[in-house]
């Protein structure tokens, strides 16, 4: 996956990775988010009804290996799994269609978005960077949120720990361009449902949990059956906005069933891997395309400079 040639794009990509440091410090090998991770591979196995949504190859093969990344948040390779600031969980999936051709899902566990362009983002993340405990009130994050409401209710929205990584709902918070082999086209974003249904702990039960409760339970769950997940992809009415990611649709809007992601193996090596690895945010594939949210070049180039600064870290 190529860099963009907007050199704007570029150096917000590296002001923002320069605030991350700033907030959570240097941590060579690992990601500037979602630091804390673990790998698996599986399978994605499509519906029939996919078939009617896009012509993309993996909605119409039997089925594709997968490869997984489940996540915490913040770029703290050892964030305590309880702690608050690891929500909202990342859910990152791979469909490997050939050799270094693949297309890849990223979703979060809170279907929302602080922010809709990347200087916007960026004005939040400073305002975070410059703002902790010992602030005077109000602080620059407290006067960001006061005037940019989408980011209040991003910081606003209920973000409950997970029993398990497997019982967590994952959204994808940017809009794609389905089209099908009669070149008919829609607008939708990715959902991702535990097959067991969601299950959340109360601040009791959280506060007896172990700083990787989450990866234990992860390891032990796959080695007892498989991980699953319904894939769905609710689609846009005429009239919704599909290019900000601020915004979400109504509930009611139509969601399709586009398959089951089983995983079933931890990946070997997970540490090498996960240092190696690069997810896209942008589909590149044909019959799945990119909306005009400005957020989607800007995190592809995030991702592909953070993965090569990643990648260039001493092995441990």
């Amino acid at each position: 996956m190529p860099l963009p040639d907007d050199e704007k794009i570029i150096a917000l990509s590296n002001n923002l990775l320069k605030e991350f440091d700033a907030i959570f410090g240097l941590h060579a090998g690992f990601r500037r988010a979602h630091a804390k991770g673990q790998m698996l591979t599986g399978t994605f196995t499509p519906a029939q009804s996919a078939q009617t949504l896009s012509r993309a190859p993996h909605f119409h093969l039997p089925s594709t290996p997968v490869t997984a990344r489940f996540s915490n948040g913040t770029g703290i390779p050892l964030i305590p799994d309880p702690d608050p600031n690891a929500s909202p969980r990342g859910f990152a999936i791979r469909f490997n269609l050939a050799e270094r051709v693949h297309t890849d899902i990223i979703a979060h566990s809170t279907d929302a978005f602080p922010a809709h362009t990347g200087d916007e983002f960026l004005e939040f993340v400073r305002a975070l960077a410059a703002s902790s405990s010992s602030t005077a009130s109000p602080s620059p994050v407290e006067q960001f949120l006061a005037t940019h409401p989408a980011a209040l209710a991003f910081v606003q929205a209920p973000k409950p720990a997970p029993s398990s990584f497997a019982r967590e709902n994952f959204f994808g918070i940017t809009a794609m361009q389905f089209t099908n082999s009669s070149g008919n086209a829609r607008f939708g974003r990715y959902r991702l449902v535990p097959s067991e249904g969601t299950d959340y702990l109360d601040a009791a039960t959280l506060a007896t949990k172990p700083a990787s409760y989450l990866f234990d339970e992860l390891d032990a769950r796959i080695a007892r059956a498989s991980i699953q997940f319904r894939l769905l992809v609710q689609l846009a009415n005429d009239g919704d906005i599909v290019d900000d990611a601020t915004i979400q649709w109504p509930s009611e809007r139509t969601q399709v069933e586009v398959g089951t992601i089983s995983l079933n193996a931890r990946v070997a090596d997970s540490d090498h891997e996960q240092k190696h690895i690069i997810f896209d945010p942008i589909p590149r594939v044909d019959g799945i395309a990119p909306s005009r949210d400005p957020l989607l070049e800007l995190r592809a180039a995030i991702y592909l400079i953070s993965g090569r600064r990643r990648r260039s870290a001493p092995e441990n």
